[in-house]
């Protein structure tokens, strides 16, 4: 990436999903190293707390209400960075929604959603993305997969099969992406295991954490947002970069599902 310092301009971040849990600590981390922050969410007033807690610390951010699964609107979303903050540096794709239902009781439409909030969301803000940063010469994509991506999903109980293949797809579109953007772009996945957040999503986080933690991490923790943010910054200025294609899983070492 290039340079920062006096009398350089700030880089671009677009983060989707930005609003809360892991994106909302992705991008306050990348504000930390004076990125200027594009944040895309449904969730407007939590999405614009975010944008005045940058603010406050003397960043600059700006809040694009989408839905990440509508490809015209991205396409709308990626101009308007463009013209706001001149380009997009460093795209983190973290929008997603879990879908704990299993084949015999999903919906079709369900499952089309699950898909396109999960997987076809990274192709809506990539596509529209990549010219920009060829026109610059360099980018960094991060999409955010999902341990479930592996596993299948956390247990037999609350089967996850939707979202474990919306998961699983974006490993493959990450490496084929890196064949087809490189040299100039890189672009690589984060797959988190039990991450705590705000959001009550996960119910086995919230009824049996501490239980797992203890009989099935190897850190014998469940893991943080700043667990997975500081694996997204590092792939975000680290340079020189010589990593593209990859998904790295940030687990903890959960070796009992």
């Amino acid at each position: 990436m290039r340079p920062t310092g006096k009398g350089t301009p700030p880089r671009i971040a677009l983060v989707t999903g930005g609003a809360r849990g892991i994106g909302r600590r992705c991008a306050l981390r990348l504000a930390e190293k004076d990125f200027s922050i594009a944040l895309v969410d449904l969730l407007v007033p939590e999405m614009e707390e975010v944008r005045q807690e940058i603010e406050r610390h003397g960043g600059r951010a700006i809040c694009l209400e989408a839905d990440v699964a509508d490809h015209s609107r991205a396409k709308e979303i990626v101009s308007e960075v463009h013209a706001k903050l001149g380009r997009v540096d460093f795209l983190l794709n973290n929008a997603g929604r879990s879908m704990p239902k299993g084949i015999l009781e999903i919906t079709e439409d369900e499952f089309d959603r699950t898909i396109a909030i999960n997987l076809k969301s990274c192709f809506n803000y990539i596509q529209p993305t990549v010219p920009l940063m060829r026109a610059t010469g360099e980018g960094r994509i991060v999409c955010m997969s999902s341990l479930n991506a592996y596993s299948g999903g956390v247990t037999a109980a609350v089967s996850r099969f939707a979202y474990a293949a919306a998961k699983a797809g974006i490993l493959g579109m990450v490496r084929a992406l890196a064949k087809e953007l490189g040299p100039q772009i890189h672009i690589n996945a984060v797959c988190p295991g039990l991450i705590a957040t705000e959001v009550p999503k996960n119910e086995v986080i919230n009824a049996r954490g501490a239980e797992i933690a203890e009989n099935g991490i190897a850190l014998k923790r469940i893991g943080c947002t700043d667990d997975v943010a500081q694996l997204v910054m590092f792939l975000a200025t680290s340079d020189p970069c010589f990593i593209t294609g990859q998904a790295f899983v940030v687990d903890g070492f959960q070796f009992q599902m």
